[in-house]
């Protein structure tokens, strides 16, 4: 998972601010940098793929990269199919549960999801949008479901450095889109077909991980 050690006084006083939610001293105001659940955080989502969508529909580019556990949330996926229809290129690294298919002429021949199982069980939530250039970048507790978005609390922070927001892309998404990458890769039916050597170090996306931040690469 991804953390973030900051001294940021918007996001210092939003992780504050929830924090006397949940002990009930508090009330839902507006957060000025953290995206909460069940308040902001399904809403925010929508317009950020509503953004990659116009985008692409004015000739601009557009992008979505996501990573989490499970997609299950009618809206978003919705959403996501209008964005694939204009033309946004997505990418979404779902180790679990998906009930988008992709590849469907017509509707979503512009998505791709994958599933990485390895070594380690992977628990992060990245949300990374294009944003005409500002890419974005969102690391989160929740995974785009229903009881995400609406019965619990969660939240989403952005990561505004931009040395870091490049580590978390380059090291949490563009690693496991390598083409070689030991994955399993949905059809438009649903069906899963491993792409890579599942056993292959040089194909193992959490292996290459472990070698670059261990020094042995």
């Amino acid at each position: 998972d991804f953390g973030l050690f900051t001294a940021n006084e918007e996001i210092c006083s939003d992780v504050h601010e929830v924090f006397r939610r949940l002990t009930g001293l508090g009330t839902a105001g507006g957060l000025k940098a953290l995206l909460q659940a069940p308040f902001r955080l399904h809403g925010t989502i929508l317009q950020a793929i509503q953004r990659e969508t116009e985008a692409a529909q004015a000739g601009r580019k557009a992008r979505i990269i996501a990573k989490m556990n499970a997609l299950l949330e009618e809206r978003i996926i919705e959403a996501l199919y209008e964005a694939s229809c204009a033309g946004v290129q997505i990418d979404l690294i779902v180790r679990g549960v998906c009930a988008l298919r992709p590849g469907i002429p017509g509707l979503s021949e512009n998505i791709r999801v994958s599933s990485v199982v390895g070594r380690f069980l992977e628990h992060s939530r990245i949300y990374y949008f294009w944003g005409d250039g500002k890419e974005p970048l969102w690391l989160a507790s929740a995974d785009w479901m229903e009881r995400n978005f609406f019965r619990r609390v969660e939240v989403a922070f952005p990561l505004r450095d931009s040395t870091l927001k490049r580590r978390v892309l380059e090291e949490g998404l563009l690693n496991y889109l390598q083409p070689d990458t030991a994955a399993w890769h949905m059809d438009s039916a649903g069906n899963y077909r491993l792409g890579g050597e599942l056993l292959s170090p040089e194909h193992d996306a959490q292996q290459r991980l472990l070698r670059k931040l261990t020094g042995r690469d």
